[in-house]
C-alpha cells in the first residue's frame, strides 16, 4: 500500500464554474457534504495541514472547487457544501449544479467522501449524492462527522444504520465516525484514501 505524506498537501487552486477546472492528468478523491457537516474541518483534521480548507462558523462559506496536491498525480478536492447554506437561491442552483456535475460526469475522478453530521445522517440531500456516486461506480466512503457529541451506544447504532442503508454496495461504500476536535478516526480515513489510490 502506498503511503501518502499527507502533512504535505498543498492548495492547488479554485474554480468558480466547469470551464474553470485544472486539466489534470491523474485521480481526483472529493469530499461533498451539507453545509454543516464539517467538511472543511475533516479535510484539514485528515491531511494534518491547518487552516488548508477554510472553515466558517457561517455554513456554505464552500461556493468554488477548491483542489489540493495530496501527492504527484492524486490531488483532494473540496467541492462546494449543500443543504440550507445561507446564500442567495441564484448562487445555491449554481452551486447544486456544478457539484452534481463534478459528481456525475467529472472523468479523473474516483473516490467521493460524503461527509455527514452523524446525529443526522442520510437527509435527501446526502442520499441524492450518494447516488449520484453509486450510478457511476465511484468508491465511497462516508465519514460520519461530529461523533464526539454522541454517546459511544449512538454513535455506533448511528454507523449501524448508515451501513445497513447501503449493505447491498458493501463493494462500493465504507462507513466511519469521525470527530475533529477529538483527532478521532484519522487513520481510517487516510487508510481509506491510500487503498483507493492502490485500486
Amino acid at each position: 500500500m502506498t503511503t501518502c505524506n499527507f502533512n504535505k498537501t498543498t492548495f492547488l487552486k479554485s474554480a468558480a464554474e466547469w470551464e474553470h477546472l485544472p486539466d489534470v492528468s491523474g485521480m481526483e478523491i472529493a469530499f461533498a457534504g451539507r453545509s454543516n457537516a464539517g467538511k472543511s474541518s475533516a479535510i484539514n483534521t485528515i491531511t494534518g495541514v491547518h487552516k488548508l480548507a477554510k472553515t466558517s462558523k457561517t455554513p456554505g462559506r464552500t461556493q468554488y472547487i477548491n483542489y489540493f496536491n495530496l501527492q504527484p498525480g492524486v490531488f483532494l478536492v473540496d467541492l462546494p457544501g449543500y443543504g440550507y447554506a445561507k446564500v442567495p437561491e441564484a448562487v445555491r442552483d449554481r452551486l447544486q449544479r456544478i457539484l452534481g456535475r463534478f459528481i456525475s460526469q467529472r472523468t479523473p475522478l474516483k473516490g467521493l467522501v460524503v461527509v455527514m453530521d452523524s446525529r443526522h445522517a442520510l437527509k435527501p440531500d446526502d442520499e441524492t449524492v450518494i447516488e449520484w456516486g453509486l450510478s457511476r461506480r465511484l468508491y465511497l466512503h462516508l465519514l460520519l462527522t461530529k461523533a464526539d457529541k454522541l454517546s459511544h451506544r449512538q454513535a455506533q447504532d448511528a454507523k449501524r444504520a448508515v451501513e445497513q442503508r447501503y449493505s447491498e454496495y458493501a463493494d462500493l461504500v465504507s462507513v466511519q465516525l469521525f470527530s475533529s476536535p477529538k483527532k478521532q478516526g484519522i487513520e481510517e480515513a487516510r487508510a481509506c484514501i491510500e487503498r483507493w489510490i492502490t485500486l
